[in-house]
């Protein structure tokens, strides 16, 4: 039979524990296709970019690696970093040539408190929480924009310059998206997150562009609050959140927290967008390759399919996204968890309970 929806993938499992977690969300997504009597379809690519690629051929992906990549209709990462490789090569010669080379201005990054997990937040316990932080994921202070010189110099003579980078433009768009966010939640309210009393020039340019696009939205609450007192809030107040959005340091750092207190970053999903889909986004979990456990067997899959949850939601396909995130809070509920969330399943045990109550 042939599929109504077919969707080419490109897998990019790269380094450690990320072979793992690709391998278990792709395992969830093969049970939402045979599921579905035909109508979906998934084509994968995978591909063996990463520090093993690089031991090889001295890169992380090949030259024309973003041709490869172009006529997906999505990308699903795994993770990248392992000790042979500086992690500044390791990140720069693979996911941000990625995000950079197709422009996937938008990292979503969902908080989200699942049942059954324990937070080391006591508010967790009575209240309910959920917040997205939306990070800017194309400029700021990963712009690469900088260099070292001087070495000639001797001995503490080398000077390196690293600069951030803000435009209008770049901005704009991040605020704009995640005012659209918040009004499709619950709580419409954003907060804007930026330390512009000492960053005098990029962050009040972000305090200027995210008051003019507020006064686009006036059903949408605002704040804005220096990064300091927001990692504060995440912690006291954080049931006063909604729709989180910073610079690409600021929200890196913000939605690691949240990840956190929400229980462990292995929970922890995110998406790296081409709102304008010029180009394929990039789904991948936020927790790293991890190599002190790679290859063990014991790594948390929640984060890449939850991950994998948002890909079917940008291919269109919200109910599937739904039942995965569904299955995800059943089996947290029922006590099937790995021992980073104070459990004792391995990584299989996990995927084949979510497969199952996928219903």
């Amino acid at each position: 039979m042939t599929a109504a929806q077919q969707f080419r993938i490109a897998a990019i499992p790269a380094d450690g524990v990320g072979t793992e977690v690709v391998a278990a969300g792709r395992a969830v997504l093969d049970a939402i296709q045979a599921s579905s009597g035909g109508r979906i379809a998934f084509d994968w690519e995978e591909l063996p970019w990463g520090s093993a690629y690089y031991a090889e051929h001295g890169v992380l992906m090949p030259d024309d690696g973003l041709d490869v990549l172009r006529g997906k209709d999505a990308i699903y990462f795994g993770a990248v970093g392992w000790p042979t490789v500086p992690d500044h090569v390791s990140l720069w010669g693979l996911r941000l040539k990625i995000c950079q080379g197709f422009d996937q201005w938008a990292n979503i990054r969902p908080v989200t408190f699942l049942p059954g997990i324990t937070s080391p937040l006591r508010k967790a316990d009575d209240t309910d929480l959920d917040w997205v932080v939306v990070r800017e994921n194309s400029e700021g202070e990963y712009a690469g924009f900088g260099g070292r010189n001087f070495g000639a110099r001797g001995e503490k003579g080398e000077v390196a310059v690293q600069s951030s980078v803000f435009t209008e433009v770049g901005c704009e768009r991040i605020i704009r998206f995640a005012f659209d966010l918040a009004r499709t939640r619950a709580r419409k309210k954003v907060s804007s997150v930026t330390k512009s009393n000492a960053q005098q020039y990029g962050m009040v340019l972000w305090d200027d562009m995210f008051r003019r696009v507020a006064a686009d939205y006036p059903d949408v609450e605002t704040e804005s609050v220096l990064v300091d007192a927001m990692s504060a809030k995440f912690v006291l107040h954080p049931e006063d959140l909604s729709v989180v959005v910073a610079s690409n340091l600021n929200a890196d750092i913000l939605s690691d927290l949240g990840s956190a207190l929400a229980g462990s970053l292995g929970l922890a999903a995110s998406a790296n967008l081409n709102p304008d889909r010029r180009y394929p986004s990039m789904f991948e979990p936020v927790h790293g390759s991890a190599p002190d456990i790679a290859g063990q067997g014991v790594c948390n899959p929640i984060g890449a399919i939850g991950s994998a949850a948002l890909m079917l939601d940008h291919l269109g396909l919200p109910d599937e996204a739904k039942r995965v995130q569904a299955a995800i809070e059943a089996t947290t509920a029922q006590g099937v968890r790995t021992r980073d969330v104070g459990g004792t399943a391995d990584t299989e045990t996990v995927t084949r309970a979510i497969i199952a109550n996928l219903g």
